[in-house]
This record gives structure tokens, C-alpha cells and sequence, in this order.
């Protein structure tokens, strides 16, 4: 660690006609010092504000993951709702109503999933391609072909069942 060593002289300011007894004075070199260890934790602080721990550590910690992720969805209720504008998906895919999609807020994307109408009994099994709903209470926003086959289209939502297929 280096330390900064002030030399204590007198200062005399003629302009303001001032004199300044035991003023301290910084040499150059202990200036340099302080930018040197300044900049050091500096630097320092910037990579541990960058440091991210890693997301996945192993193979099987992914798939435990995935695991729980499906599992904890395989009998859920909640309220679905349709949508059928949007350019692109979350998956990079572009929109398509006239498939059987859905947008759900954790299923890994690929995975199919039935949706049971439970007022009706109609069922429907999509492929999740997108993240949503992003209204509080909904489980699944389906595209509008899906929604068709579970006959919610004239009141925009339903209570569902999800059951996580493959």
C-alpha cells in the first residue's frame, strides 16, 4: 500500500496578501501515486460490478431445471387468453394466428401442452413459441386458431387446465 507524504512549508498568497503557516504540499510523485491506486480500485470495482455467477454449472443442473419447470405446470388452472397480432415471437419465429401456439411465462419453448377449456370440456394441444401472458392471473395466451377450438373467442378468456404433453 502507498501512502501520500505532505511536506508542510509556508504558503504566501501576495495577491489576497495572505500568509498560510504549516499550508501542506503534495509532491508530484505522491500525485501519481494516488491516481495509480485510484485507478487500480477503480478497475477493480468496475470487473466485480460485471462479474455474473454462471446461470448453469452442469448438464444435469439444466435438466433438473427443465424438470421441475414441467412438472410444475403439469395440472395447473388458471385463465387463458388469445391473442392474434404480433410480428415475432419470443423464439425468434414470426407470428402466425392460424397455428396451435402459445405464449407461456416459463416452459422451455418446443413444448406441448393441452389446454382444456373446463367450462366446455374442449381441449387443444400447442406448441409453446412465446413468453406471456404479462397480465396478472392469466396461466397461457393461445394464438386465435387455438383459441377457436377452445370456443373462447366471443369472451376473450376461459378457465383452463394445462397439462404439459411432451
Amino acid at each position: 500500500m502507498c501512502s501520500i507524504s505532505c511536506a508542510r512549508n509556508p504558503y504566501v498568497d501576495i495577491e489576497a496578501r495572505r500568509i498560510f503557516l504549516n499550508t501542506p504540499s503534495v509532491s508530484p510523485a505522491g500525485l501519481r501515486k494516488a491516481a495509480k491506486l485510484f485507478a487500480v480500485i477503480l478497475t477493480s470495482a468496475t470487473l466485480s460490478a460485471c462479474a455474473q455467477p454462471s446461470i448453469v454449472n452442469n448438464k444435469s443442473g439444466l435438466f433438473a431445471t427443465r424438470q421441475t419447470s414441467l412438472n410444475d405446470t403439469r395440472a395447473s388452472y388458471g385463465l387463458a387468453s388469445f391473442y392474434e397480432e404480433g410480428a415475432q415471437t419470443a423464439n425468434g419465429e414470426k407470428f402466425d394466428p392460424h397455428e396451435l401456439t402459445a405464449a407461456h411465462p416459463t416452459l422451455p419453448f418446443g413444448t406441448r401442452l393441452r389446454v382444456t377449456n373446463v367450462a366446455t370440456g374442449r381441449s387443444v394441444i400447442v406448441r409453446i413459441n412465446d413468453r406471456g401472458p404479462f397480465v396478472p392471473g392469466r396461466v397461457v395466451d393461445v394464438s386465435y386458431a387455438a383459441a377457436e377450438t377452445l370456443g373462447i373467442i366471443g369472451r376473450g378468456i376461459a378457465k383452463v387446465k394445462l397439462d404439459v404433453v411432451q
